[in-house]
């Protein structure tokens, strides 16, 4: 056989290895995505601060202030102050509905400016009352006058338009409006009569002044809120007075 010269191999340290050990050493695995190791001699945490300092430094430099110190807010940032309160994000506005409600206590001077702007807010409040003041009267009547404002609000909304003709411009959501506000003469009425006597003709007597008050009050409304009221305004009072009559019956029985 020939045989080849092979030079030695010398390594880079200068020393040969040793018999029965491999030529090249194992690695240690490690975890994926795991950082080697740094040498005893090193400070693990100052790697780390440093870091996290510079990061600090740099967001709180884009942002133009400390993040925790109070000196700068973040771009775009919402501030509670500048938000509305709930009430009014809601369409619930406390003062209109009181003044709304305090122009129909004086059934002889009826202020229909206030009324220019319908809501619902008012009226809900005032149908709950009612409700409540019949449930302490031992009934249970939520449906039914719920039902009854829906009705009562189509069936004056049909007759004045039908009176008026093309000239009508009275909308569904100010009759709504004007009822709801109105039943407070007959939501009082409610209240009083949990201290009348069950028998006798003194409720009906109560109940006719309250009638009235809630009729004049109004017609008084629908007159002042739709264009060519006046000239009609029997047959809505004779309207309103149905309504608020069926409303106080429903009290008394």
């Amino acid at each position: 056989m020939k045989e080849f010269a092979v030079p030695p191999v010398v390594f880079p340290t200068g020393q040969n290895p040793v018999a029965g050990t491999s030529v090249q050493q194992r690695r240690v695995p490690t975890a994926p995505f795991q950082p080697q190791r740094p040498s005893s001699s090193s400070i693990p945490f100052m790697s780390f601060d440093m870091g996290s300092a510079a990061a600090s430094t740099s967001s709180a430099s884009i942002y133009g202030g400390p993040i925790g110190g109070g000196g700068g807010s973040m771009p775009g940032s919402a501030s509670f102050e500048d938000e509305e309160p709930l009430l009014d994000e809601l369409g619930i506005h406390p003062e209109q509905i009181w003044n709304k409600t305090k122009s129909i206590l004086n059934p002889f001077r009826v202020n229909p400016v206030v009324h220019k702007d319908s809501d619902l807010s008012g009226p809900i409040l005032l149908y709950m009352a009612l409700c409540l003041f019949q449930l302490l009267a031992g009934k249970l009547q939520f449906g039914v006058i719920l039902g009854w404002i829906v009705v009562s609000s189509i069936f004056l909304y049909v007759v004045y338009n039908m009176l008026a003709g093309r000239n009508g411009n009275l909308d569904l959501h100010t009759c709504t409006s004007v009822i709801g506000y109105c039943l407070l003469p007959v939501v009082i009425f409610s209240a009083v009569s949990l201290f009348l006597p069950q028998i006798g003709g003194v409720r009906f007597s109560i109940a006719g002044i309250f009638v009235f008050w809630a009729t004049r009050v109004s017609t008084a409304l629908m007159v002042a809120l739709a264009d060519g009221g006046d000239e009609h305004r029997s047959l809505i009072a004779y309207a309103c007075f149905l309504i608020y009559t069926l409303f106080s019956l429903l009290v008394i029985f």
